[in-house]
């Protein structure tokens, strides 16, 4: 088994580039998936974040989920759970709007460290979309304008728990799904495994490493690479013991976003064909938000129905 691929960020910029940047683009083609270390984001800064996160989590909604799990008899099930997840989650959204003034039960110091985490991590998102710009031959810019819309990327941060589950073979974490977006950014726990991806039709785990960041593309990067990189199922299985925390960033199209296949990346292929649809990202949402949890392919078939209706106009680059 190939071992998971892990890139040290720190080497972009000295004698290890070019070999860097090879690493980051057979990730993107062969994995979806890669691990970052060295990324530039203070190790002070994320584990002050581990910290108030799993104090929130014990102080603010331990309580609910144990609640919750009562309320549906989730203890005692004896077959597979198909309609949910063993997660307790909030959101925050940073882009282009934030909103977390407004969530209730955070301390100022969880909110104002969730702040910064934010800035860091979106800067890290545009750095890495660059380097992606750079591997596939785009202009640098291209994916943060093909990105843009009208008002800015859509940016935002699941907060997950997953804690110890007395039936782990029955329930998941969080069931397989790929994800709809453009590029995620995941601080996960480094003792409590769980995340799982499907590569030549095999669950591989995704090794839990101390102050990495965990990279995946989203649907949209598919769609925009014209398959060449592509967006992979990954899944959380439930543990026996210890409770897992998540951390998930989400630098997505803003809502009126045009997707598409890059036409420099056509341009490219013999046949010049596009195999994927134009869309709207907000439409692309509101069809994804009732099939998350199945295949992609036939997102992307339903979105080519709707194609007539969207009307185009070039990525304008800087």
């Amino acid at each position: 088994m190939e071992a998971f691929p892990v890139v040290d960020l720190s080497q972009i910029n000295g004698e290890e580039r070019e070999d860097t940047m090879e690493k980051i683009n057979d990730a993107c083609e062969n994995w979806g998936f890669f691990e970052l270390v060295n990324h530039g984001i203070s190790h002070e800064l994320m584990d002050t974040v581990e910290k108030l996160t799993k104090e929130h989590y014990k102080k603010c909604m331990e309580q609910r989920f144990k609640e919750m799990v009562a309320s549906k008899g989730l203890e005692a099930v004896q077959s597979e759970i198909h309609d949910l997840d063993w997660e307790s989650t909030f959101f925050l959204r940073h882009l282009p709007v934030s909103n977390i003034s407004q969530i209730p039960d955070l301390d100022e110091d969880y909110r104002k460290v969730m702040k910064e985490f934010a800035v860091e991590l979106e800067k890290l998102a545009e750095q890495l979309l660059d380097l992606l710009c750079e591997n596939l031959g785009l202009e640098k810019g291209y994916l943060k304008k093909a990105f843009y819309g009208s008002k800015g990327p859509n940016f935002g941060t699941k907060v997950s728990n997953y804690p110890p589950c007395p039936k782990p073979d029955l329930i998941k974490g969080l069931r397989a799904h790929t994800d709809a977006g453009g590029i995620i950014l995941l601080f996960q726990d480094d003792k409590v495994s769980g995340l799982q991806l499907l590569k030549d039709g095999q669950w591989i785990d995704v090794p839990p490493m101390h102050h990495s960041i965990v990279i995946n593309l989203g649907d949209q990067l598919e769609v925009i690479t014209n398959g060449k990189y592509k967006s992979v199922m990954h899944r959380v299985i439930a543990q026996p013991d210890g409770t897992r925390m998540s951390i998930a960033s989400f630098y997505n199209p803003g809502d009126d976003a045009f997707i598409y296949p890059a036409p420099a990346l056509l341009e490219k292929e013999t046949e010049k064909i596009s195999a994927y649809p134009k869309f709207v990202f907000d439409d692309y949402m509101k069809l994804y938000s009732g099939l998350k949890f199945q295949a992609k392919e036939p997102r992307f078939e339903a979105m080519k129905s709707m194609e007539s209706t969207v009307n185009l106009d070039p990525v304008a680059t800087v």
